[in-house]
């Protein structure tokens, strides 16, 4: 078997949607994906535990109002440690195959360097996934098989959203560990809404985002530690319409991190952001798309 068979029996991600898209926005969870194919798990060093470490658990689950509310959401059903599809597609670390990798693949990249490329040597706090080299052919199959089409598939769920209504709004729904603090007082944020530093979602989007989040009660900070990764920087044009947020959520929330097991607040959770999704819906269309000046 080799890697074109792994997702042969359950598709490597999924649209999910109501009949009819009934508003601009697009939800994406590409690291929620919870089907670890068997050869996959053979040719790793870590148990079935230990290998969901990077896994955003459940994610997908949380934001599933917004899916009933009329958004469609591109979830994702492969697993972070297998490709990570918010990466550049060809962040390879030559150290991890048995074959030159190809002259142009990003190998300097912070995200390579750390263990966590397209295809990631580590998950979770720093455990490798491999025991030895793999051979560059299972990477450019995982590239070919499923990065690639996640993305054109992305892409045409956002192209089709902005030629509708004239604008889109992508929200790439992450998860991250209970232990991040930010700030010189140690706060544990509850959530970390991305922008790149501004340059994947207007202005008056990222605020009216925090601004419902902080709403319900969270505390939520801002592109420290997590700006966004490759998809909001990727898609995020908002001089062109195209806005792009990453939302991370502290998984100490809704589920216990040791376990994999949800909690007793997740309910309310994904209540609460079935709220925000509705509140965020429902903004005036100037706060996405300026408006030309009323002629004199």
């Amino acid at each position: 078997m080799t890697a074109a068979d792994d997702f042969s029996s359950v598709a490597p991600f999924e649209i999910r949607s109501t009949a009819e898209q009934r508003v601009p926005f697009v939800f994406s969870s590409p690291h929620s994906g919870r089907h670890y194919p068997q050869r996959f798990l053979a040719m790793t060093r870590l148990d079935a535990m230990a290998i969901r470490r990077s896994e955003d658990s459940y994610v997908d689950e949380l934001f599933a109002g917004a899916v009933a509310l009329g958004a469609p959401m591109l979830a994702a059903n492969f697993p972070r440690a297998y490709i990570d599809v918010n990466r550049e597609p060809w962040e390879l670390d030559p150290r991890m195959f048995q074959d030159p990798v190809p002259s142009f693949a990003n190998i300097r990249s912070a995200r390579v360097a750390g263990g966590l490329g397209t295809i990631p040597k580590l998950v979770g706090e720093g455990l490798d996934i491999y025991p030895s080299r793999l051979p560059l052919a299972e990477a450019i199959e995982r590239i070919d098989g499923i990065y690639k089409p996640f993305h054109e598939t992305l892409k045409r769920m956002l192209m089709q959203t902005h030629a509708h209504f004239g604008y889109a709004v992508l929200i790439d729904c992450h998860s991250m560990p209970a232990s991040i603090r930010v700030g010189d007082n140690g706060m544990r944020p509850d959530f970390i809404v991305g922008d790149r530093f501004g340059a994947s979602a207007s202005a008056g989007v990222v605020e009216s985002v925090i601004s419902l989040l902080s709403s319900k009660g969270y505390t939520v900070a801002h592109n420290k530690p997590y700006a966004g990764g490759f998809i909001t920087e990727h898609y995020g044009r908002p001089a062109r319409g195209l806005h792009a947020v990453q939302i991370e959520i502290n998984r100490g929330l809704y589920m216990n991190e040791r376990t994999f097991q949800k909690s007793a607040g997740f309910e309310a959770l994904a209540h609460d952001l079935t709220g925000f999704s509705a509140d965020l819906m429902s903004l005036p269309d100037d706060v996405f798309v300026s408006l030309p000046l009323a002629a004199e």
